[in-house]
């Protein structure tokens, strides 16, 4: 008899970040409790919330288009039911039932809290300078097309006697369409935006907050799209950390590009006691950075860190799947946005982990 654990290599990736995983999945264990003590039947459902999350943050690490497609994947990959913790007899869950059980995990914001279990892990092992920081959002394609967005008294409509969801034509070139007077019937949470010369299409935005020391992602969120959801989620997301830090009289920077160069922003970073070194945009018009600071030593170096929080989208994108995400609800994509966050922190704290070994 040989165990599941004896196929795997023992310098595999994936040791290390389950690992890892592990160890925030146990410091969630209260809220596991918590999410079913209400349930009238009792008991643990189905699929343990431990391996649902393990489940789920397999298909992000191996790029799985769909839950459909993970578990049958399953089926037949040792590899995949070790990552898990099935074993080789293990019957496979029906897909049906892994969605079902993924959304309580959602309802109860159970991804956040992994994702913050992941940051401490960081923070413990001193990879989080904790000071500072750099922010930047990403565009993400929504789950609907154009022929969804219509008009919200046609979208409101009981009576379908057209048969394509109260619209008379799906031919909507030459219409004058905005977010104001349209939505989409697919996803109503998605807005029709473009950013500099790319098209309009029904997007979300998706933020981070990254960690200068290692480019670790401190904070993630997902915004509907707005020419103001940036600078707004970049000042939620400062101030969770400034209150985090706790003491005001230790310095906390904010590197950005020059889409935060903007009065508003930089006298809000003044008053939570955060230096602004976000890039000058003189194109036209005088920065609101003061030239104190963007001449200053720190502010040259925060430009030089800020390009790190590109290689998380990069991640995210190429491998995570949040191009264009295949769920629909600004809840989950959030939720699916801060996994994919999390698996990137646990691939980068992986290798960080490795070189401090060779290193030593």
């Amino acid at each position: 008899m040989r165990r599941l654990d004896d196929f795997i290599p023992s310098n595999h990736p994936l040791r290390e970040i389950r690992k890892m995983a592990n160890t925030a999945l146990a410091k969630m264990e209260p809220l596991f409790a918590q999410m079913y003590e209400a349930d009238s039947k009792g008991g643990r459902p189905s699929i343990a919330p431990e391996k649902l999350l393990r489940a789920m943050l397999l298909q992000v690490l191996y790029s799985v288009r769909s839950e459909r497609q993970l578990m049958e994947q399953v089926q037949y990959n040792m590899l995949y039911r070790w990552f898990i913790g099935l074993a080789m007899d293990d019957s496979v869950w029906v897909p049906t039932v892994f969605t079902k059980n993924r959304e309580r995990l959602i309802r109860h914001d159970a991804i956040i809290a992994f994702f913050n279990e992941v940051v401490a892990i960081a923070k413990k092992k001193n990879w989080l300078s904790g000071e500072h920081f750099s922010v930047d959002g990403t565009l993400i394609q929504a789950w609907a097309g154009h022929k969804s967005f219509v008009r919200k008294d046609e979208a409101d409509k009981d009576d379908d006697s057209t048969g394509d969801g109260g619209r008379e034509s799906d031919n909507f070139h030459g219409e004058k369409r905005s977010n104001a007077t349209h939505q989409s019937t697919s996803d109503a949470d998605a807005r029709l935006y473009r950013k500099g010369k790319t098209a309009s299409e029904l997007r979300f935005m998706g933020h981070t907050l990254s960690d200068n020391r290692h480019g670790l992602i401190a904070n993630a969120m997902v915004t509907q799209a707005d020419g103001f959801a940036e600078r707004e989620a970049a000042k939620a997301m400062i101030n969770d950390a400034r209150q985090v830090l706790g003491d005001e009289s230790i310095e906390v920077t904010l590197g950005a590009d020059k889409g935060y160069d903007a009065s508003e922003f930089i006298d809000a970073c003044a008053k939570m006691k955060v230096t602004p070194h976000v890039a000058q945009n003189k194109s036209g018009r005088k920065s609101a950075v003061p030239d104190d600071i963007a001449q200053s030593a720190g502010y040259a170096q925060s430009q030089k860190k800020r390009k790190l929080i590109e290689q998380g989208f990069g991640w995210a994108k190429k491998i995570g799947g949040i191009r264009q995400v295949m769920v629909r609800g600004l809840k989950r994509v959030d939720q699916l946005f801060v996994l994919t966050m999390a698996a990137y922190n646990l691939v980068r704290m992986r290798t960080l982990g490795q070189i401090r070994l060779q290193g030593a």
